[in-house]
């Protein structure tokens, strides 16, 4: 889920939460992130919290925070109710299958990822 915050702090501009299944996959959610970010944009990241326990990791980019929960915290917390004035950002998966938390009842025309992401 993206949320656009532009209107209603100007602490950040954007949250993107998703959800992790187990400590491994939140891990390797925020080094592929990590990742992503630094080599495909630039952009490095500021701070980060919460990888040791890997119930909630926040990754801050400045103008953009990821959340990456597991389940039970992600419910627990609810930031998307907290910052439920916030404005939903559409965004399509480049692999619907592997998206985290996503549901859709669309057919994809997407391929499937790679057997190695």
């Amino acid at each position: 889920m993206i949320l656009d915050l532009r209107e209603l702090t100007t602490m950040f501009d954007y949250f993107i939460i998703a959800t992790g299944t187990s400590r491994r996959q939140l891990h390797a959610m925020s080094e592929e992130i990590d990742h992503a970010l630094e080599e495909g944009m630039g952009d490095r990241r500021i701070g980060i919290e919460g990888y040791e326990e890997s119930r909630w990791i926040l990754l801050d980019y400045g103008d953009l925070v990821i959340h990456l929960f597991d389940d039970e915290t992600r419910r627990y917390y609810a930031i998307e109710e907290l910052w439920g004035q916030a404005k939903r950002v559409h965004y399509e998966s480049q692999y619907p299958k592997a998206a985290a938390g996503l549901q859709t009842n669309q057919p994809s025309d997407a391929p499937d990822p790679p057997a190695d992401e």
